[in-house]
């Protein structure tokens, strides 16, 4: 099996951050920030925005790459978008997500999240990005 490549899209409004909660219909349901894998073509920061409106509804731009997330299976490529239009629908062709919503650094503190690791990472977003 080849390395799986992804984008991720990390958005903070009025002290909130953007996440959507997934899953496949067997798995718990867990929070995260929007996020998917490249398809053909793709570099990573088409892939962080269009991945942002299947999973949210919103348009998104690129503010700036954040880091990259690597571990034996692949490689996420975060970046800070800002939202440019849109409205909170789910269009994701993966149907793995059941909800969207603006998240305070409190609500993560007890989110069950897709990706334990990100938890501080995320809070420490929202208190730099008020």
């Amino acid at each position: 099996m080849g390395k799986w490549y992804g984008a991720a899209g990390v958005c903070v409004k009025n002290e909130r951050v953007l996440m959507v909660l997934q899953g496949t219909i067997d798995e718990p349901k867990r929070w995260s920030v929007p996020s998917g894998g490249i398809e053909t073509g793709e570099t990573f920061e088409t892939c962080c925005v269009r991945e942002v409106k299947e999973e949210t509804g919103y348009g998104a731009e690129i503010v700036r790459p954040l880091f990259k997330k690597e571990s034996q299976y692949g490689e996420v490529h975060y970046f800070n978008v800002r939202i440019v239009g849109g409205k909170p629908t789910i269009q994701d062709p993966d149907e793995i997500i059941y909800d969207v919503d603006w998240k305070s650094t409190e609500d993560i503190q007890y989110l069950s999240l897709s990706y334990e690791e990100d938890r501080i990472f995320i809070k420490d977003f929202i208190k730099k990005n008020q």
